[in-house]
Parts: structure tokens; C-alpha cells; sequence
């Protein structure tokens, strides 16, 4: 009898116990973020770049899913976030260190790069040039090969680092010179 009434409680334990319960878990993101770095010599951080990485699957993307002349949140879900841990040179102008927002406003000749001041936006909804830290010109290149996830990395250069955007056929290059 005891040995009956250890098991019935038990069984009520087991059976009422939420967290005991199956968990619910999200699937996987179709557009998984990351991050890219740009690190010293001394392995010190100078930029890091945090953004979705929406994938091609067999679609047209500049100048279809991603329209030419149209502000782009440049990657996918939330705008894609970049942090200068240093005052750096893009292009020709200062950018002082903080955390912009990345858009992008691509062209089948060239694209314009944006860094802008507001922060935990989704997408480019709510985009507000005026709040432009600055804007610059970029080349679009071609690629060998077609990339099929957009990607962002760095190529280290003297005095600083080439960040590289590409996605499909297409790429650019931005230059960045440490201050």
C-alpha cells in the first residue's frame, strides 16, 4: 500500500509540474544573425558590425527583392548595427566612436552608405535622413562567384580596414583609416 501511494504522488507530481512540461522553442531564424569584427594587432576590437544575413534561394535581389534608390536596413529583420570603439575615417569624413545605425541605399553603379543616429529600429520603417551622421559613396563591384547569404567582413589594410557588403553578384567596398 505504501509503495502504491509513493508511486500515485509521484505520478501526480510529474503530471502537474510545468516544468517538467515539453518547452517550446522557436525555430530556426530563416535570416540568422551575426557579427563581423575588425580587431587590432593587439587583438583590441575597433569595429564591430551586428546584422541578419537574409539568403538569395533562388530569387532576383538588386533591383528586385532589394530595391535600387530605396533606403535598405542592409541585411534583414532589425537594422544592421555598427560600433566604432575608436574615431575613425570613412571614406573622407570623421566618424566619431559610438553605435550607428547601417543603412544602405544600393544602385546597380553604386551605393550610398548611411550611418544614422537612431538606434533599435526594424528594418528602414521609420528611416530619417536628418538623422544622417554621414553619407558616402561606394562602387558596386561584381562578383566571381555568387555569394548566396548577404555577408559583411573586413580586409585589414595599413592604417585600417576595407569593410566588404555582399550578397548575389554584387559587392562594395568601404575604407576605413583608423585616426
Amino acid at each position: 500500500m505504501k509503495s502504491f501511494i509513493i508511486t500515485s504522488l509521484t505520478f501526480i507530481l510529474f503530471a502537474v509540474s510545468p516544468s517538467l512540461q515539453a518547452q517550446k522553442f522557436s525555430k530556426l531564424d530563416a535570416s540568422p544573425m551575426d557579427i563581423a569584427m575588425y580587431r587590432g594587432q593587439d587583438k583590441s576590437p575597433i569595429v564591430r558590425v551586428i546584422y541578419s544575413r537574409p539568403q538569395k534561394k533562388d530569387r532576383e535581389i538588386f533591383g528586385k527583392m532589394v530595391k535600387y534608390d530605396e533606403v535598405w536596413r542592409t541585411g534583414a529583420n532589425e537594422s544592421t548595427e555598427i560600433t566604432f570603439y575608436k574615431d575613425m575615417m570613412i571614406g573622407e569624413k570623421t566618424v566619431k566612436a559610438g553605435t550607428y545605425t547601417l543603412y544602405t541605399i544600393p544602385n546597380e553603379k553604386e551605393w550610398t552608405v548611411i550611418l544614422n543616429k537612431d538606434m533599435n529600429t526594424w528594418g528602414a520603417f521609420g528611416y530619417k535622413q536628418e538623422r544622417d551622421v554621414v553619407r558616402v559613396k561606394a562602387p558596386a563591384r561584381n562578383l566571381a562567384t555568387p555569394i548566396e547569404e548577404f555577408s559583411i567582413t573586413f580586409q585589414p589594410k595599413e592604417g585600417g580596414a576595407d569593410m566588404l557588403m555582399g550578397w548575389d553578384d554584387t559587392y562594395v567596398q568601404i575604407p576605413f583609416e583608423e585616426i
